[in-house]
């Protein structure tokens, strides 16, 4: 068993927190909000720092999982960041959803301070955090991957090392991509089902057993039919991540043309109050335009 800090109790760091706590890790945490840390302790156990560096002390792997880059470098940068009261020998893995630039910006702060560092954004959404299903991509020496992958297991179903620091952050990216056109796929073809005078869920179930299947249209569908948006990954958090993407792409001399234009619909959702809908909401916009959207 190791010790551990985990910086971040978000709908995800809490529950990988918490299966790090009952695999029987010694476990202390670290969130923004205190109220959260301390519910975080009530429940498992372990303790909390006030700040990252607290938070830290005596840690043998750190893992972070925040907002974006700028929250990122506030709790691992600075005098009381993370770096800053990791001892040498130390690993720091970051699941945090960031970019590339600002992964290789703290592995060469870790480097300087003697620390490890991996790239490890995770894709699975809340209900592969709390079920222990994530799939994480990684970035990193082999051998810093070796030893995060130990822990990692906790609480993923699937962890693959693919390269350098940065790595995991472009598989992310890419991962991003993929949902934002599937997503928009679904919500056509289910706004299209049910103006044609189908059964939606019905022929979503259909589909869903042939070519047109996939993870979105077996567990949003029936929740999208009836416009139902609370099942986790927010709009607002998609759109930065396809900024990241987009922007990344264009560094490399890539053309992402759909998951641009799926990033204006995303807008098109926030415009409607749905910034903390859940990403399947691309088929209320698609009601609104046809002045059928569902209250």
């Amino acid at each position: 068993m190791a010790k551990i800090a985990f910086l971040g109790l978000g709908v995800m760091g809490y529950p990988m927190a918490g299966h790090l706590a009952a695999r029987g890790h010694d476990v202390t945490v670290y969130n923004r909000t205190i109220a959260k840390a301390e519910a975080w302790v009530a429940e498992h156990g372990g303790a909390s720092g006030a700040t990252p560096r607290d938070a830290v002390q005596g840690a043998e792997i750190v893992l972070s999982c925040v907002g974006n880059d700028n929250d990122l470098r506030s709790v691992v940068l600075g005098d009381d960041g993370a770096l800053a009261g990791m001892a040498s020998g130390a690993l720091l893995v970051d699941h945090t959803t960031a970019s590339a630039t600002v992964a290789r910006e703290l592995a060469q702060a870790a480097v300087a301070a003697g620390v490890g560092f991996v790239d490890a954004p995770v894709s699975g959404g809340q209900a592969g955090a709390q079920n222990a299903q994530l799939a994480i991509m990684c970035g990193g020496s082999d051998a810093d991957f070796a030893r995060a992958e130990v822990v990692m297991k906790v609480y993923a179903k699937a962890c693959e090392h693919f390269g350098d620091v940065g790595a995991g952050q472009l598989v992310k990216m890419v991962n991003q991509v993929c949902i934002a056109g599937i997503v928009q796929g679904i919500s056509e073809g289910l706004f299209f089902a049910a103006e044609a005078g189908l059964d939606a869920k019905k022929v979503a179930k259909l589909v869903a057993q042939g070519a047109g299947g996939s993870w979105q249209l077996v567990n949003r569908a029936d929740t999208m039919v009836d416009g139902h948006f609370d099942h986790g990954f927010a709009v607002n958090w998609m759109r930065k991540d396809l900024g990241i993407a987009i922007e990344q792409a264009k560094e490399v001399g890539v053309s992402l043309p759909v998951a641009a234009l799926v990033d204006q619909f995303y807008g098109d959702v926030q415009q409607l109050g749905g910034g903390r809908w859940d990403t399947s909401s691309l088929i209320q916009r698609l009601r609104v335009l046809k002045g059928r959207a569902l209250d």
